[in-house]
Parts: C-alpha cells; structure tokens; sequence
C-alpha cells in the first residue's frame, strides 16, 4: 500500500477487502499470499504480480522477473532463508543433517538445498511456528529470518544459508509479450522503482559565490552530478557572480551538510522533500 501511494496511485481498500482500488481504469488489483503468487501469474490467472524470490522458486514457476523492488520498510528489505538448530545441537555443518528431520514451509528449496550436498533427510511441511520445532518435533529447520530476533529468541543457531530472497516485480510471459500490457508494465514499474529511489533522500537547492563553487562542490556528495546555473541577476551586490546549485542526497546527511555549506559561503539553502527519482 505504502510503495504504491508513493507512486502516486490513490490507494483505497475497504474493511476486510481483497481488491483495493488504485485509482487507475486499467489496472485491477488483489490482495493474496506471497507464497501463492509466483504460481498464478505462471499460470495467467494474474499478468504480473509482486512477491519474494523465494516463493517464485519454491514453486518452480516460469515467470519473468522485471526487477527487484527491495526497499528500506519492514518485508522489502532482504530476508534469508537459514539451517537452524538448538544451540545445543551436535549439528555443525550441512553435511550433519544426513538422516536427520527437517521442518520448513519450504520444502522444494530444502530438497534441491540438500541435494546439493549430498545429504539426505527426512523433509517435513510445516504450518508455522517453525522455530519452536527443535530439538523435540525436528533436528532442525529450515525458515526465513530478517533480523534474527526470533532466532535468538528460541535459543536457535544458523549452521548455514540456503537462499537470500528480495520482493520481485514478476510477469506472466505471454502477457509480457503483449505490446499493450507490457507498456503497461513498463510504466507502472518505472513508477515503482522512483518512489523507491526517492526514499531516505531530499533534494538541496542553495547559492554561493562563483568564485566558491568548487570549494562547495567538493563539499556536496550527489546521487549524480549537481545541476548549476547562473542566476537571473547574473551578479549581486558588489558584482560578484553567484551561481545556483541544485543536488540530492541522503537526508540523514543534511544535519552535517547545511552547516558547512553555509560556512563556505552558501546561502539561501532550501532542502525540499522527493517523491520520485526517475533514473
């Protein structure tokens, strides 16, 4: 809901709805699992769709991925997928887990995990609550972890990594084929990736001296170079050409930045907040 309203989609969903309403004629949108998306737009029900890489796997499905859309909010940055035992556990390393029992929500990942190593064990669904399985309902799990908090909470220890796993823009084939929809794709995707781009950044407008301009510059970092331009007056007062300078950086940056662009002689510094960064 939060990417989309930054894209500029006017986002509304009634209580206990499915199919919030975006605003825009030509898109219709449903709410579904992550686990259960891959395998829809595979199938054409949906022509794109938004969810993990992981879940794309699990389900083997053959989409086309259009980008990764991690961003720094709670279940868009990424997540991995870990081997975890009890820290008391004699399991040190994959090649341990032979014979063992094993219980995760991702079964086809657990399966080609250990057939890379060589390892056979006995793989079991499960429902969730995954990480309170060991030692006495498996020997170890396979689960998904972004922080790690719930691992150290039940006294759990990663012995391994099987998959880092970011949301991805995906796209049913055939419709990607199709001019009309793929345009469609295109261009909410690139809407998507700027409001994404935009987060944690502002943009910097200020004068100063020409005669300053590159002890400033050395002073700005950018996302890019920064734009300068004289202004309409040409000079100020006593003829001295001043330029205007326009930039964006980080704004965790700004508190540290204004200070010292005003100390080598900046003046009229105007930060301004960003929606989008079209790249």
């Amino acid at each position: 809901m939060k990417l989309f309203t930054l894209a500029g989609f006017d986002v509304r969903v009634a209580p206990r709805s499915y199919y919030p309403d975006l605003g825009d004629p030509e898109l219709d949108c449903i709410l579904i699992r992550a686990q259960e998306m891959a395998r829809y737009v595979d199938q054409g029900v949906l022509n794109a769709g938004i969810t993990g890489l992981d879940w794309t796997l699990e389900n083997r499905a053959r989409v086309k991925e259009l980008a990764d859309l991690r961003a720094p909010w709670p279940n868009y940055g990424p997540v991995r997928w870990i081997v975890a035992v009890k820290n008391s556990s004699k399991i040190r390393r994959p090649a341990d887990l032979d014979g063992k029992r094993i219980a995760t929500e991702v079964v086809g990942l657990t399966r080609r995990y250990l057939k890379r190593h060589g390892v056979s064990a006995d793989i079991e669904f499960s429902w969730g609550a995954t990480e309170v399985k060991p030692p006495l309902l498996a020997d170890a799990i396979v689960d998904v972890t972004e922080t790690g908090s719930s691992l150290r909470a039940n006294d759990l220890r990663v012995i391994d990594t099987v998959l880092e796993s970011t949301p991805r823009f995906i796209a049913n084939r055939s419709a990607y084929g199709d001019a009309w929809k793929r345009r469609k794709m295109e261009r909410l995707l690139m809407m998507l990736k700027g409001a994404i781009h935009a987060v944690g950044r502002v943009g910097l407008m200020l004068n100063a001296p020409e005669a300053r301009l590159g002890d400033i510059l050395k002073i700005l970092p950018a996302l890019d170079r920064p734009t300068v331009s004289h202004l309409a007056n040409g000079k100020v007062g006593g003829g001295e050409a001043w330029v205007a300078i326009n930039t964006i950086v980080e704004e965790s940056w700004v508190r540290d930045l204004v200070p010292k662009l005003s100390e080598a002689g900046a003046r009229g510094i105007v930060e301004y907040p960003l929606n989008k960064i079209i790249e």
